[in-house]
């Protein structure tokens, strides 16, 4: 099949989160599948200062938006059997940061009407425009809007993807015509209506073809108001074409066998390596070092949903199980603050990194024996797979991609590769946390038999491009 992918970030070229890195392998596997792929992208100031010397220039055009014609350029680069397109314009796109800016609304529409303006210019026309996120929601839009007029368009299918529904694209409504150029109509028949706004994410779901979640369990969790921030009606209007496809990670790139980057290779049969990377970390963070202790990780935001509340009302219960505690992250103040005057409390027993850094980050995946995740929501979640591919055993609390990835420790089977548990509670939480330092004092040939369980699971995008593919033939038949 030709399929365009449409995002607005992708490693290696930008990245914020996780999306990124769902538009940076997922196309890639789709191509070895046997299908025929691009990616589309904005030409950001970081894009263009570190690869535009490996792009071609394709065209120019102008792109209509509201009242307003813009410039629109289009540059390709190959790389690992996909195409790869950025839309440039320095207007909206020449920016220090992707996100965050007053007219993101207009920036991200631009983006959209430019992906089905350049149409004819790209290497093939799409049986299939996967789009992702608010971003680029408004693309099957103008799609719909284009296919009175451009018969070539009306064939093409749309799968948007949900990886957070928190963020929606929600503007007011003068912003319909004026902004993105689109008939009252649209407004007036509840497409892209809710609550008297403009929401672009709900005429995402309303027009595509397919919905899909990073998940099966964030794919039901968006029909109920706990997890949809509003928009449970319209994924229980759209439920018949709602998937939850879980996300993979790169096997190659995280794979502690060869990783270049950690202070020791090892094996799911050899764990030597591992130790020695315990030993590396615990060092590099001024922790005592001490081979026995279990260090117990969390890289992630530090924000609500994460589960924070949770971890700093049981914080001292936690470090009175003789382990040790390493947190990195930035986000909100009131997290920040704990964890930096628990330091004082727990000399070399806790470590705190504010912000955020990759090699740092895979070294406590390296050398952590146990992360802990104890989120409200999540999506998929790619840590815990991280985690669980470098032998450091996940504690999650049973939602979205946790609960599809983390199977709980069954004592009287030995079966799992984690612990978890379900009530959003802390002293569930910390239950858990007792069973699995418990399990590495006293049952070390029971935690290795998890660990080997999380090394050898397959994480990989090729399981995730088959349950894709599968999507595509449906909605093209």
């Amino acid at each position: 099949m030709k399929i365009l992918f449409a995002a607005s970030e992708a490693v290696p070229f930008c990245k914020t989160g996780g999306l990124a890195d769902v538009a940076g392998s997922l196309p890639q596997a789709l191509a070895r599948s046997g299908n025929e792929v691009a990616v589309i992208l904005p030409l950001y100031q970081c894009v263009a200062e570190k690869w535009k010397d490996q792009m071609s220039f394709v065209c120019h055009i102008e792109v209509p938006l509201g009242w307003r014609r813009l410039y629109c350029g289009l540059f390709r680069l190959d790389r690992d059997g996909v195409i790869w397109y950025f839309v440039d314009n320095e207007y909206y796109f020449k920016r220090d940061t992707l996100y965050g800016h007053y007219d993101d609304g207009e920036r991200f529409g631009f983006f959209s009407r430019a992906i089905v303006a350049l149409l004819p210019a790209l290497a093939f026309m799409p049986e299939i425009i996967h789009c992702n996120d608010w971003q680029t929601a408004l693309v099957p839009i103008y799609l719909k809007d284009e296919c009175v007029r451009w018969s070539e368009v009306r064939a093409i299918k749309t799968v948007f993807t949900v990886h957070n529904i928190e963020y929606q694209g929600r503007y007011g409504k003068e912003t319909l015509e004026d902004l993105f150029g689109l008939a009252p109509g649209w407004f007036a028949d509840g497409t892209i209506a809710m609550d008297g706004d403009v929401n672009l994410l709900k005429g995402a779901l309303m027009t595509c073809d397919a919905i899909t979640a990073v998940s099966p369990t964030y794919a039901q969790e968006l029909r109920y108001a706990y997890y949809a921030h509003g928009m449970e009606s319209v994924m229980q209007l759209n439920a018949g074409k709602l998937h939850g496809v879980l996300n993979g990670i790169d096997m190659d790139r995280y794979d502690p066998t060869k990783d270049p980057g950690i202070h020791a290779n090892y094996s799911v049969n050899d764990l030597s390596g591992k130790a020695a990377d315990k030993e590396q970390l615990q060092k590099q963070l001024n922790l005592n070092v001490d081979p026995k202790v279990p260090i117990i990780a969390i890289v992630s935001r530090l924000v609500s949903h994460k589960g924070l509340d949770l971890v700093c009302r049981v914080f001292d219960q936690i470090m009175d199980l003789n382990c040790q505690f390493v947190v990195l992250g930035s986000g909100d103040w009131n997290y920040e603050q704990f964890f930096e005057q628990k330091l004082s409390w727990y000399p070399g027993r806790m470590a705190l990194y504010r912000g955020y850094n990759e090699p740092l980050a895979m070294a406590i995946y390296a050398g952590a024996d146990l992360l802990l995740m104890p989120s409200k929501s999540e999506p998929c979640g790619l840590a815990q797979m991280i985690a669980m591919r470098y032998g450091t055993l996940p504690i999650v609390r049973e939602t979205g991609g946790l609960k599809d990835t983390v199977h709980p420790y069954e004592s009287w089977c030995g079966a799992g590769n984690g612990f978890t548990f379900a009530d959003y509670n802390s002293g569930d939480m910390l239950y858990v946390i007792r069973q699995a330092v418990d399990l590495y004092y006293n049952n070390p040939a029971a935690f290795y038999k998890l660990q080997h369980a999380g090394m050898t699971e397959d994480f990989s995008w090729t399981r995730s491009a088959e349950a894709y593919n599968e999507i595509y033939r449906s909605i093209c038949s």
